[in-house]
């Protein structure tokens, strides 16, 4: 699979694991268990850069908390996210079931 496919499926995982969340936030480090669960191994470095990638395109915010990053949901990466807009470098995310 090609390096871009790869970040693009990451990015867009990224953006629904905050969409799920109550606050919309959550660490580079629980971002990075949910990203292998869907057999995406990367290390720590590889996320930040992704993560980093996001702050640039306006669909997150980052903040450090020690030596973890906490990742906010913007309401541009929640519009990617509910399908209203199209964030080019993001796998663009499926049609809702039913």
């Amino acid at each position: 699979m090609g390096k871009d496919i790869i970040r693009e499926h990451a990015r867009l995982i990224i953006l629904r694991e905050l969409h799920g969340q109550a606050n919309y936030s959550s660490s580079d480090s629980m971002l990075q268990e949910v990203l292998e669960s869907f057999a995406i191994a990367k290390s720590r470095d590889w996320i930040r850069i992704e993560i980093d990638w996001l702050v640039e395109m306006g669909a997150v915010t980052k903040m450090t908390a020690g030596t973890a990053w906490i990742v906010t949901l913007t309401s541009k990466g929640a519009e990617h996210v509910e399908r209203r807009l199209l964030i080019e470098g993001i796998k663009r995310p499926s049609l809702p079931e039913g």
